[in-house]
């Protein structure tokens, strides 16, 4: 059974529903990391999944001034995600598929991050956002 009401929103959101499965790809990928490595592993992990808590925690904050803010917060999770998993690429410690795999899905959740917030930085400078739950008649 899917709950959901209003603060649940974010999941209709294909930008949280990929940043979920980028998360759930990385994991795949990351849990085969040796003990040595497994600081970076936890690091790049915590940072995609930073990604859409993010994104989820600023849907619901209903402000769009702190829902923007935590949309660039996640865009600096996505920046760090995509610099560690490009430097596991070059050290070796993933495949040339697994990194393509990894940064085809970031690449897609990155922009349609991008997108979301161009989008509500134009409601923002247009004044058309309802933060209230409340709707009057």
């Amino acid at each position: 059974m899917d709950r959901y009401n209003i603060n649940r929103g974010y999941k209709k959101l294909r930008v949280w529903q990929d940043a979920i499965q980028l998360y759930a790809m990385t994991y795949k990928i990351l849990v085969k990391f040796p003990f040595i490595a497994n600081k970076v592993a936890s690091n790049t992990l915590d940072a995609t999944h930073s990604i859409s808590r993010n994104i989820a925690e600023g849907y619901c904050r209903r402000s769009i001034k702190e829902y923007l803010n935590f949309l660039n917060i996640s865009l600096g999770s996505s920046g760090e995600f995509h610099s560690s998993i490009l430097s596991f690429h070059i050290s070796g410690q993933i495949s040339d598929i697994d990194f393509e795999i990894l940064d085809q899905q970031h690449f897609k959740t990155e922009n349609e991050l991008i997108n979301l917030v161009k989008s509500l930085q134009k409601k923002q400078s247009q004044n058309d956002w309802e933060d209230s739950f409340f709707k009057p008649d």
